[in-house]
């Protein structure tokens, strides 16, 4: 794991690692690339300088690492002491010089601490019993009770929270946010980002995977409710399918990519879009559509003559992906996908397509 996670530290003799919960819980090298990258160009493009930076729960250093990188001076404050003392042994095998490390709580020392350009923090999102929680208020530190203390200390403010939260409601319940960054990995959802400022400013919502970006103001998403949808004859004659990554679903702006690439959904929950066209810089999978057909056992054995093994998926469709395999009597894998759904007359229905290579 140490190695895919992080590539850069596991090629260094002589690091310390700490026990496997700290280790599964830390950013890999590539998000934290990421939100090193976002702070740097918020920086560079208001003139701000890249002075000081803070990182309230440092944990095993991973972000405070490739985000400090950039400033003139980090500060790593962690609670838990033994953890501390490691990343004081990495950082000083790593060659990470510029950064003082602090065995203290966050809301310990930030009560104390001198202004900064930017504030880093990953509250934890487990309560004192070992639970999840899916609350702001209920995290460890309470940044919603701390994000006054926080904007009078920094200019910037970056909080990263689990990809199971709700940006929306972040939004509400932690004013000043100007960036939200939807961060997947290989279509897998990791991180969600909240970027805070002083003052009033547009929402920019960002979603990010692996190298794809796709990125729109929140007074532009247009997400007007659209009540009509390409009819059975548009469904039929379509010539691609395409299906938006993890951070797209997550963000949920479907009818912003509409609008974006001039492509229609399937219907107003499918979350799936058409077009005669392809488009080569879609934020997702694109499928050459080979065949488009109802449950109708004629015509299923008609579209799948010869098709033994499939990819199926399911979108706004009653039964499950198993359900659907055993009806069309499909066995997993294989160059074609199945994609089950309905459309907006309450129609269900299968597209058989192949993945367009990019």
């Amino acid at each position: 794991m140490t190695v895919d996670k992080l590539p850069e530290w596991s090629a260094i003799k002589g690091l310390v690692y700490p026990e496997r919960v700290s280790l599964e819980q830390c950013s890999s090298e590539y998000t934290a690339k990421y939100k090193a990258n976002v702070i740097r160009r918020l920086f560079q493009r208001q003139g701000l300088p890249l002075d000081s930076f803070i990182d309230l729960t440092g944990g095993f250093g991973v972000d405070c690492y490739y985000i400090g990188k950039d400033f003139r001076h980090a500060v790593y404050v962690e609670q838990n002491a033994a953890l501390c003392d490691i990343v004081k042994n990495n950082y000083s095998l790593l060659g990470y010089l510029h950064s003082e490390c602090i065995n203290d709580s966050a809301e310990s020392f930030i009560t104390t601490a001198s202004k900064a350009d930017l504030i880093y923090i990953d509250p934890s999102r487990r309560d004192r019993y070992g639970n999840r929680t899916y609350d702001i208020k209920d995290c460890t530190p309470n940044v919603k009770e701390l994000r006054e203390v926080l904007l009078d200390k920094a200019r910037v403010v970056m909080i990263k929270l689990s990809p199971m939260f709700d940006w929306h409601k972040a939004v509400v319940d932690l004013p000043n946010v100007t960036e939200v960054h939807v961060v997947s990995v290989k279509n897998e959802c990791k991180e969600l980002l909240l970027v805070l400022e002083k003052g009033v400013k547009p929402l920019t919502i960002t979603c990010a995977n692996d190298d794809n970006l796709f990125t729109y103001t929140l007074d532009n998403t247009g997400e007007a409710i659209r009540k009509v949808y390409p009819s059975w004859e548009d469904i039929n004659s379509a010539a691609y399918l395409y299906e938006p990554n993890a951070s797209i679903m997550k963000a949920g702006c479907f009818n912003c990519v509409r609008d974006r690439f001039g492509i229609e959904k399937i219907s107003a929950n499918s979350h799936l879009y058409l077009s005669d066209k392809y488009i080569d810089d879609f934020p997702g999978r694109v499928f050459s559509i080979i065949a488009v057909s109802s449950l109708n056992r004629k015509e299923v054995k008609e579209v799948l003559h010869g098709v033994t093994n499939a990819n199926v998926a399911t979108r706004n469709f009653p039964v499950s992906v198993e359900e659907v395999k055993k009806r069309l009597k499909l066995k997993d894998g294989g160059d074609i996908y199945v994609f089950a759904t309905t459309t907006d007359e309450n129609k269900h229905i299968i597209f058989v397509c192949k993945k367009k290579i990019m």
